[in-house]
């Protein structure tokens, strides 16, 4: 096993030095360059999305994918805080990790349920993203009830046969590997006899059928899976395994104070507090209307910042709870309502900025026969402004991972104590309850 660079119990002050020193030794140095002049925004200009998977396994080989994890699943066994520091110095360079599924859903499944050797050899080429993975839990009559879900996983032998449909399947189209909850237990109330397993996205049975977004790319998909074997699984009931511990996080506010002009704004920023390294996105006049030099763009500007703010003491708290060795609780569902309408609210004030551009452009060109061209609809997707991508996109906030509703509904039973709503369903067999 090679050196650690990175070690549990060396001093905070030692570790962001180290760090620092990684960052000057491995990061290519366009790209510091445009984090130090423009943050993430001159980054995307510099790198593209294939030039950072080509230079990723740099960051998988430092343990910094996954710094809390253990070393034998590709961590560096630092603690929660010690990484903090870490990611503190790495954060301005926009290194984000790739294959967030496997990341955040299989790899919390695996540490809980998963036998040593899923681990051992699941978890490496997750952090190496060499094997990407997607989740398959909605269907087209089991969405935010997720519990209602009719894919079947029947018994044969020593395999699990999966025959069902799932839906708004996020990256299966690029998958290696699904997780996927299926029904093994028809004869119990709905919300028991789940099971979760691990699903080989190439094996003969699996069918992916991409699903266009509103933006022109292709993200979503449903996948159709007929009397596919399933060798491996990880028994759970009742549960949805995905062991966030802290708000969902958004992209943030820095966009809408980016300044994309030449000129930068002649507006005051002695409101921000100092440690938000953000500018505001100003105008080359400063009369012009939606810049800085707007008073109601100003106060929208300080809304979303404060929310942001309050938004990062509860996740502080959160980790402050796991830390003391609480549950994360209902903080998920209550950061899930507060993102949603966030982001949307973020989103569509920085197409508002944007002014006339967020409503015509100049489409993508390519010379004939560019092979990163697919189709019209990647075309149109790359012609969008990246702030009307982003507003379009944040459509599906109140929807996905649950609706707003739902959520609601959690926090109202179990943060404020109000009594669920009458279902004469509840504890019913999954088998007798009517389905559409």
């Amino acid at each position: 096993m090679q050196e650690l660079m990175f070690e549990s119990g060396t001093e905070p002050a030692e570790l962001a030095e180290r760090a620092r020193r990684w960052v000057v030794d491995n990061v290519p140095a366009a790209w510091r360059e445009a984090a130090h002049r423009g943050g993430a925004a001159a980054i995307r200009h510099v790198r593209n999305r294939a030039e950072y998977e080509a230079w990723y396994p740099v960051l998988a080989e430092a343990r910094l994918v996954a710094p809390t994890w253990p070393v034998e699943y590709g961590g560096a066994g630092l603690t929660p805080d010690e990484a903090r520091v870490i990611e503190a110095e790495l954060a301005p360079y926009n290194l984000g990790r790739l294959n967030p599924l496997g990341l955040s859903l299989t790899a919390p499944a695996l540490f809980s349920f998963g036998s040593e050797e899923q681990r051992l050899r699941f978890l490496p080429p997750i952090v190496r993203n060499e094997e990407v993975w997607c989740q398959l839990f909605s269907e087209p009559g089991a969405g935010s009830d997720l519990a209602s879900l009719g894919c079947r996983a029947e018994r044969d032998g020593d395999e699990w046969v999966l025959t069902g449909q799932k839906v708004w399947n996020t990256w299966a189209h690029l998958a290696d590997f699904g997780v996927l909850l299926a029904r093994t237990n028809p004869d119990v109330p709905k919300r028991r006899g789940i099971t979760y397993f691990l699903v080989d996205m190439h094996a003969p049975g699996v069918e992916v059928r991409p699903l266009r977004h509103i933006t022109g790319e292709v993200d979503f998909n449903e996948v159709f899976l007929e009397r596919r074997g399933c060798p491996t699984s990880i028994g759970s009931a009742r549960s949805t395994p995905g062991g966030r511990r802290e708000m969902p996080p958004c992209p943030g506010s820095a966009k809408c104070f980016r300044d994309r002009a030449p000129a930068a704004s002649t507006g005051s920023v002695a409101v921000v507090p100092s440690d938000w390294s953000f500018k505001p996105r100003g105008s080359a006049r400063p009369a012009d209307p939606g810049g800085w030099e707007d008073p109601l763009i100003r106060q929208e500007l300080m809304r979303v910042l404060a929310e942001e703010r309050i938004r990062n003491w509860t996740n502080q708290r959160v980790r402050a709870g796991v830390k003391a060795g609480r549950s994360p609780g209902p903080e998920s569902s209550v950061g899930k309502v507060h993102q949603g309408s966030l982001n949307q609210r973020m989103q569509a004030l920085a197409t508002r900025i944007l002014g006339a551009a967020s409503t015509a452009w100049m489409p993508h060109t390519a010379a004939p026969g560019d092979p990163s061209i697919a189709d019209a609809g990647e075309r149109y997707a790359r012609s969008l402004p990246y702030e009307v991508k982003g507003m379009l996109r944040s459509r599906a906030n109140t929807i996905e991972g649950g609706t707003t509703e739902v959520n609601k509904n959690i926090i109202a039973e179990r943060v404020l104590g109000l009594p669920r709503e009458p279902d004469q369903w509840a504890d019913a067999p999954w088998r007798v309850v009517p389905r559409s």
